[in-house]
């Protein structure tokens, strides 16, 4: 087991009852460890300099914000952390938004333990993890801030913005990305921007999400 890679778990629940259920749950599994905690949207947001977390399980209704606001925040500051929510709002009515905000899935607390998991560690990989039926209409739709393989023509793309495109959707920084393809960090934003035109895309979040569903393998929580 010494070679196993332990992923570092934050939670964000103001019910104690709850975050002592996932503490429980995370402590039975050898590759997760929990790396903090916060009851509220002002000490998660406060607890983020002295984090590195992996993995942020949030809660939608926080006593002090809005928990979609905070996957926003979260996601913004640390683009390569997986973000799944954990909640009792309906997932017809959230799951895309919690998507569209930078969650990569969503998990209602009526379902079971092993499908939390199990949705933890897709999100580890940098997966989507929604219930099919959401993510078909997600598909279907390419108007929307999640941009589907059918929705995008590659073809557009250069040679060398693809690469960068699916360096993006890998969650590899600006920075990185200018480093791994030996060139200047402005010349990755430019190509940045012209994906984004070529995509009609309007932010950095819908390009982000657009090379998250075209890199990578859609895990359905069905």
């Amino acid at each position: 087991m010494s070679g196993l890679k332990v992923q570092n778990i934050f939670i964000v629940d103001d019910h104690e009852l709850v975050r002592q259920g996932l503490r429980q749950l995370v402590d039975g599994e050898a590759d997760m460890h929990i790396c903090g905690e916060a009851a509220n949207v002002y000490d998660a947001l406060n607890m983020r300099s002295t984090l590195t977390a992996d993995v942020a399980i949030v809660d939608l209704s926080l006593p002090d914000g809005n928990g979609l606001d905070l996957i926003k925040q979260l996601h913004a500051w640390r683009p390569q952390m997986g973000i799944i929510v954990l909640s009792m709002h309906d997932d017809e009515l959230y799951a895309e938004r919690a998507l569209n905000c930078g969650a990569l899935g969503y998990i209602n607390k009526q379902d079971s333990a092993q499908k939390l998991l199990l949705g933890i560690r897709q999100v580890m990989k940098n997966k989507i993890f929604v219930k099919a039926e959401i993510l078909e209409k997600i598909r279907k739709n390419p108007s929307r801030t999640i941009t589907s393989k059918n929705a995008i023509n590659i073809q557009m793309l250069t040679d060398r913005e693809l690469q960068v495109f699916e360096a993006i959707g890998q969650g590899i920084t600006t920075t990185k990305i200018a480093k791994l393809l030996n060139v200047s960090v402005k010349t990755i934003e430019s190509h940045r921007r012209h994906i984004k035109d070529k995509f009609h895309l309007s932010s950095g979040l819908e390009l982000t999400r657009s090379a998250i569903i075209w890199s990578l393998e859609v895990i359905s929580a069905e």
